[in-house]
């Protein structure tokens, strides 16, 4: 049964029997092609004979491993590495079908190659999940054929291997060295000018060229007869919080990743940044209830924990309620804190509905509210209006553009930060923001 099930026929044995049943037609008209009918007969079945021979000599002639790593990075091209071993005494022609996650909807995969005798092939290939999870691959099937082409063996190996898709690790690896480089333009971040000193005294020591002469100890340079200056270093173990809204507004997707994902790898990547400046890093998020609240902690393997906490985190289809979450802040952070709100207002209305709430948490703390741009609006702002449903929708494109625009100046108008930003520069121009604000000691 199991030989029966493993073996499948090429499409060149069907051609060779189509030709031998054509010349058993034509004897009825010419009698000498009813030899020539079987003699080609005798001939597919030897040949086929021994191509099964071939392929069924040994019980394992093909070993193949598909090498799952324990996490998956969500929105991310994550390789999957296979390795296939011929270990038959002849070139195998191989075709490689694998059983990819239903969340991919891809089921056209195939990769063909010859292997050698006694050889190895390693290759690898690419999948972008785009919603966190569990992801279950099927069979890793492997089809051998003989270079005779006339039937193929089907050998299927690791059933059922699960991944877990978390936020981007390789997103936060990609912004890591920010916390310990001064390279800071190679990814697009700013070189912010550094306004006056920080109050936090780190020793005194002698003057060298470049230093600022307003920091000199004139009490120490008496002392040892020469120059010697304060040095001052930036404040450290500043809470930090990163708030994600978590309602409906949140669910809008952008290159098949929904905002809420985009929030979530910024908050990861972000997180990790400071927590190597050296500040306390903590979490919420909330909809109609405080989902998540972790205080603020300067500690490096504090990051797992946000990591757990962000991976579960999903969007409800309800509006958020900020009076909730107003009164969770002033109940459980007491102190000072730089606060980056991730929400969407799609309506300068909706803004205003939560502004006294937004005041009211900006008058306490230093708020950032970063807002997303709909980059799918600036294609149909580009394109040029040639009919009326043209310049229709090109006017109301520019309108929805413009009410962006109107919520970065109400925000300003009340003396709170804010960012603007496509979704894809989320991460880059939310650590801009905070290198800013700790540059000039808005904190």
């Amino acid at each position: 049964m199991k030989f029966i099930k493993s073996l499948y026929i090429h499409k060149q044995f069907y051609i060779y029997i189509a030709l031998a049943a054509l010349c058993f037609v034509v004897s009825f008209w010419l009698p000498v092609f009813f030899s020539v009918a079987w003699i080609i007969t005798i001939g597919i079945g030897v040949v086929v004979l021994v191509d099964i021979l071939m392929l069924y000599q040994t019980k394992k002639g093909i070993e193949a491993r598909r090498i799952l790593p324990d996490k998956f990075s969500n929105s991310d091209n994550n390789p999957v590495p296979i390795t296939i071993k011929n270990k038959y005494g002849f070139k195998a022609i191989i075709d490689v079908i694998d059983e990819l996650p239903i969340q991919f909807q891809k089921r056209d995969f195939s990769y063909k190659v010859n292997i050698n005798p006694k050889q190895s092939h390693d290759f690898e290939y690419l999948v972008r999940p785009v919603d966190r999870g569990e992801y279950y691959f099927g069979h890793l099937n492997v089809y051998v054929s003989t270079l005779l082409k006339i039937v193929k063996r089907k050998y299927q190996f690791q059933n059922e291997q699960m991944v877990m898709v978390y936020p981007s690790i390789m997103q936060m690896q990609k912004y890591d060295f920010l916390a310990i480089s001064n390279a800071l333009t190679e990814l697009g971040l700013k070189k912010i000018r550094r306004i006056g000193n920080t109050s936090e005294f780190e020793q005194i020591k002698e003057y060298v060229r470049g230093d600022d002469f307003r920091t000199v100890n004139w009490k120490a340079t008496a002392k040892h007869a020469q120059l010697m200056v304060n040095q001052f270093q930036d404040e450290k173990s500043q809470p930090i919080y990163s708030i994600i809204d978590a309602g409906r507004v949140m669910k809008m997707p952008f290159n098949g990743l929904k905002l809420l994902d985009y929030a979530i790898n910024s908050t990861l990547a972000f997180s990790n940044v400071a927590l190597k400046k050296h500040d306390k890093v903590g979490m919420i998020s909330f909809s109609k209830k405080i989902e998540t609240f972790l205080p603020a902690v300067n500690k490096l393997t504090y990051l797992n924990r946000i990591l757990e906490s962000l991976y579960n985190i999903n969007t409800l289809f309800s509006d958020s309620d900020y009076s909730l979450l107003y009164a969770q802040l002033k109940r459980k952070v007491t102190h000072r804190s730089l606060l980056l709100l991730y929400t969407n207002f799609e309506h300068l209305s909706a803004l205003k509905r939560q502004m006294p709430y937004l005041q009211a948490i900006s008058k306490k703390h230093m708020l950032v509210v970063i807002l997303f741009e709909n980059t799918e609006l600036d294609t149909i702002i580009k394109e040029n209006a040639e009919d009326l449903q043209s310049i229709y929708h090109k006017t109301i494109a520019e309108k929805f553009a413009y009410e962006k625009r109107l919520m970065v100046k109400e925000l300003q108008k009340h003396g709170i930060q804010s960012i603007l930003t496509p979704p894809e520069q989320l991460t880059i121009n939310t650590i801009n923001k905070y290198l800013e604000i700790k540059a000039r000691g808005l904190l």
